[in-house]
């Protein structure tokens, strides 16, 4: 932010104290229910509820429930900021003048919804502040909009959905986003498959993904189902369409199917208390765990939080059933119902409820994999599906890549994948294009396979769609399936992300279309998730967006890893290292030991290791950070003899097990 810059933004926000009352003099008013609201400049949004908001003459404040985490829309006219800097600038002096946070990097946003010239600025936050700060900048109607994200980590990832609304609902005045309503879909002829499969391999080029698998169904019969690059890279084996892929969270839907067949059979209800079925079952609050019905434990609805680490970081010798008691330490964040909160272990606590009442004499996770083998995989003709990851790796199999420090692509760090066993109802199954085409036409078909026979009753296969929380922008979660009206007409679909595979599946119920999309590399999220968009455009002729968005979100993604890059150093500096201990402990999450190999430090967590690079925070403190490919960024700040690692809202405190290392091992 140059000089000049500065000294109008500050210009600008001292008028608007002269001509109006400031934000420390407002009355704020707080937000009952999700209500549409208008910026200063007349652009809609949605407030949330719960939310408190406040105007201070050019900037519109929200604040979260629990204070202190804010999101501000500030409209700057363009005739007093030219370039979306000088409007960056004039927003911070209007909302939080004395904001010092560096800025770390920038990157185009692709134009949508009316808005153009958009950008995303990435700000530099010390990890022990536990709070994220960005801007994204549009404009529209010779005004620039600026949106400043400046929020406590807990508070964002616990209201993620509510923050989706805000941004999601954010349109220029007199602006409506393009909708699909009531028209009819495009036949997918030679000409569209072609623009279809142009994006796709654009997508690669753009990502570095080595391998895609794409399946198009429409009117009764695939059109599309081929694969693009290689299953490994320096490897000639090209993808196909029966290439094995680990689909990771699409494996929620697959379990919850399982879960529609037991009700069919009426061994259960989806309203039957998850304690009746399996006793031990037990969460960290007692109240939750008794309220928690079977459709409850896959709706990310309880308000148990997102906490991963635990099996991420230690699962060498987790089991089903200690990963079931893991859940008896877990705390919920948010009241039961408020907010959507994805939870992995309690998705894997459905699935293996489930296998527990089909088979109840068995080990629960030999018991989940009869139940859906038995009662998923083989009626529908999924062959070539597994949870089984030696053979789920045989033959036809994709390998996991992941760009390197330096954002070439590499190999993943696979064996972190392995992770996903001991709750793999969550996540664990591994699946082609041609077995997921399978399972997506039966939703199409509502329940019935290819020779008519009704495989489960048609009010069991769409409970799983009906809402039972709020995700954002017109979204909707039920059991194991997102549902969009984004666009007007009805999308079911879900996506799946672990390290080196990305994949979503989706289906338009009123048009008889389904798809499938597979990938080996990150960042694959890109490609499966506006591939999405790219099929409605093409269905429904609508705007030219998907190509924007994927050239965008590839850049973004690089410059951010470019920008961070610049901030580490690697090796780790060796004075830095010399202070360490050589061993760590955790009880959640295991044991670190530190070593040397040359001038690489390693840290090494039993199930997986990585060379660490180690970085400067703004406030003086030294964090060290992975940087094997694939599992990268994970942040370990140097304490007292300590090292904290964090998610979003939960802390690791790693103890010294011995004294300072020194000289290699």
């Amino acid at each position: 932010m140059g000089p000049s810059i500065l000294r109008v933004a500050l210009a600008v926000a001292a008028q608007a104290c002269l001509n109006s009352v400031c934000w420390s003099a407002a009355e704020p008013e707080r937000i009952t229910a999700d209500t549409p609201k208008m910026t200063v400049a007349g652009n809609t949004f949605v407030a949330p509820a719960g939310w408190s908001l406040v105007v201070r003459e050019s900037a519109t404040i929200l604040e979260a429930p629990e204070g202190g985490s804010f999101i501000a829309l500030v409209d700057v006219p363009t005739k007093d900021a030219a370039t979306p800097d000088a409007a960056v600038a004039a927003a911070w002096a209007a909302y939080k003048p004395d904001a010092k946070w560096p800025l770390k990097v920038t990157s185009p946003i692709a134009d949508r919804d009316g808005w153009t010239d958009r950008k995303s600025y990435s700000y530099l936050t010390s990890p022990n502040e536990q709070r994220a700060v960005g801007v994204d900048i549009r404009k529209a109607n010779d005004v620039w909009t600026v949106a400043i994200y400046d929020m406590a980590l807990a508070i964002g990832e616990k209201r993620g959905s509510q923050v989706g609304l805000i941004y999601g609902k954010l349109l220029p005045r007199g602006r409506s986003r393009e909708s699909f309503a009531n028209k009819k879909a495009n036949t997918l002829d030679d000409a569209r498959l072609a623009e279809l499969r142009k994006f796709v391999e654009r997508s690669m080029k753009l990502t570095g993904v080595p391998g895609v698998s794409v399946g198009i169904y429409q009117d009764g019969r695939i059109v599309l189902a081929e694969g693009f690059g290689v299953r490994e890279l320096g490897k000639p084996a090209k993808v196909d369409a029966d290439t094995r892929y680990m689909i990771a969270s699409n494996t929620k839907a697959l379990t919850t199917l399982m879960l529609a067949k037991l009700v069919d059979d009426k061994k259960l209800t989806w309203d039957t208390p998850a304690v009746d079925v399996l006793p031990t079952f037990k969460l960290g609050d007692a109240d939750v765990t008794r309220q928690v019905l079977i459709k409850h434990l896959i709706c990310a609805c309880t308000g148990m939080p997102r906490q991963d680490f635990e099996w991420l970081l230690e699962f060498k010798d987790l089991t089903p059933d200690r990963a079931m008691g893991v859940l008896g330490t877990m705390q919920p964040t948010s009241k039961f119902g408020e907010l959507f909160q994805y939870s992995n272990p309690m998705a894997a606590a459905a699935g293996y409820i489930g296998g527990h009442v089909t088979n109840p004499d068995l080990e629960l996770g030999a018991a989940y994999d009869r139940a859906m083998q038995e009662l998923v995989f083989d009626p529908i003709g999924m062959s070539a599906t597994t949870c089984d990851f030696a053979k789920a790796q045989e033959g036809n199999a994709a390998t996991a890549h992941a760009p390197d420090i330096d954002g070439k692509p590499a190999l993943a760090e696979a064996r972190t994948n392995l992770s996903i066993v001991p709750v793999r109802p969550a996540g664990g199954a591994w699946s082609s294009v041609n077995d997921m085409m399978k399972y997506v036409v039966m939703e199409l078909n509502d329940g019935k396979l290819p020779d008519g026979t009704q495989y489960i009753s048609t009010d069991a296969l769409l409970a799983r769609r009906a809402p039972q929380v709020v995700v954002g922008t017109d979204i909707t979660y039920g059991m194991g399936l997102f549902l969009s009206t984004q666009y007007g007409t009805p999308v079911v679909h879900h996506g799946g992300d672990m390290i080196g595979f990305h994949s979503d599946m989706m289906w338009l119920p009123e048009h008889g279309v389904g798809a499938v999309v597979l990938t080996n590399g990150d960042p694959g999220w890109l490609i499966r998730s506006v591939f999405q968009r790219k099929l409605l455009e093409v269905l429904f002729d609508g705007n030219a967006e998907a190509d924007g968005q994927i050239a965008a979100g590839a850049k973004s993604f690089f410059d951010e890893m470019a920008g961070e890059r610049k901030l580490l150093t690697v090796p780790a500096d060796p004075t830095e290292v010399a202070k360490l201990s050589a061993g760590y402990t955790n009880r959640a999450v295991g044991d670190i030991v530190v070593s040397k190999e040359g001038a690489a430090t390693i840290f090494d967590l039993g199930e997986w290791s990585s060379q660490m690079a180690s970085r400067e925070n703004p406030d003086g403190t030294i964090s060290f950070i992975t940087i094997v490919p694939g599992f990268n960024g994970v942040e370990f700040v140097v304490g007292d003899n300590t090292l904290t690692l964090r998610d979003a809202q939960h802390e690791y405190v790693f103890t010294a097990s011995s004294a300072p290392r020194s000289g290699s091992r």
